[in-house]
């Protein structure tokens, strides 16, 4: 008697179907920068986490969209980052007094925030990347008001920028997860950016708001379509690079700029500033120079900054102004 509830496998061998693209369907293109040099991709919130002190989201948004409907993955990668603050709060008591008040930052990437899976475990990347967003925040904290005192700074990458489908970087990509060390200078950028904002919306006295701003050396390849050269694209410097955007990255540049004091609090660079294979002007595409595009890409920051901690604490003085009644009555405004 056959068993009704087993489904029997077939009697011979099968293999996988292979769903292959027909000769008619176009491959998809590479992606080119379409922004201007000076224009930048910001969207930044505060307020999202209700048990934490203070909390931020920021993100980037691809600067191109899809080039075919049934094509999964995008061109271009997106930057998607979540920050909560806890505290100020008391350190234990085995911990020695100190009259200052002591930062703790940690940066953790997703498993599913590059193209390949990562652990679960911290790596040495990220471990960096904690190290440099404590220096630029020590600057903006006013320490001496939290004696004894601690704050921890989280930073969850959601999604990370990475390099995109470039063959000439395939090696290293594996190495480091999807994630190589030019998408790595604009997560920083984020991950500052977010911090700030984050701390702000915690209430923690501080002296200024620190943005984040990248800025980088780049060869732009041209849109398709038109002539290309045999000799490729000259060099020029460009805020906010996209790694998959341009040809190639000859240099990078970060920052965490403090506006109205009109200093840095920290800075990483990256790549080969001062020589360039086709002989453009070094005072053109000079290490200062970079540094100060930088610093105009982190003012540009600073303004979405604003924007979003302006809305946010208008919300909460319109909330603040409404109290709620007895059971059964309106809620009424306070003159």
């Amino acid at each position: 008697m056959a068993d009704r509830r087993r489904i029997n496998p077939p009697a011979g061998p099968t293999s996988a179907p292979n769903f292959a693209l027909s000769p008619q369907t176009p491959s998809p293109s590479s992606p080119y920068r379409t922004r201007n040099p000076n224009e930048i991709r910001k969207i930044c919130r505060t307020g999202l986490t209700p048990s934490a002190s203070g909390s931020a989201y920021f993100e980037l948004e691809p600067s191109q969209p899809p080039t075919r409907p049934d094509f999964f993955l995008n061109p271009t990668s997106s930057l998607k980052l979540t920050c909560t603050v806890h505290g100020p709060r008391p350190l234990p008591r085995s911990i020695p007094f100190s009259p200052h008040l002591l930062l703790a930052a940690n940066v953790k990437f997703t498993p599913f925030a590059s193209r390949h899976r990562r652990g679960y475990i911290r790596d040495v990347s990220e471990r960096d990347l904690a190290v440099h967003v404590e220096t630029a925040l020590r600057g903006l904290l006013i320490s001496e008001r939290w004696p004894k005192s601690g704050i921890d700074v989280v930073i969850t990458v959601l999604e990370g920028e990475d390099d995109g489908p470039q063959p000439t970087r395939q090696e290293q990509r594996q190495e480091e997860g999807g994630l190589s060390g030019w998408g790595m200078m604009s997560v920083l950028a984020g991950c500052i950016t977010v911090a700030s904002a984050a701390i702000a919306d915690a209430g923690i006295d501080c002296v200024d708001l620190v943005s984040g701003g990248v800025a980088g050396i780049v060869r732009q390849p041209q849109p398709p379509g038109t002539f290309r050269s045999s000799d490729g694209a000259a060099a020029q410097i460009i805020l906010d690079p996209c790694p998959s955007e341009h040809l190639e990255i000859l240099a990078v540049c970060v920052v965490g700029y403090l506006k109205s004091r009109d200093e840095v609090t920290e800075i990483w660079t990256r790549g080969d500033i001062g020589n360039s294979p086709t002989g453009e002007d070094p005072n053109r595409l000079g290490f200062e120079v970079l540094v100060d595009r930088a610093v105009d890409a982190a003012a540009s920051s600073r303004l979405v900054l604003e924007a979003a901690l302006k809305e946010a604490t208008e919300a909460k003085l319109n909330k603040s102004q409404l109290v709620v009644a007895p059971s059964g009555a309106k809620r009424k405004e306070i003159a």
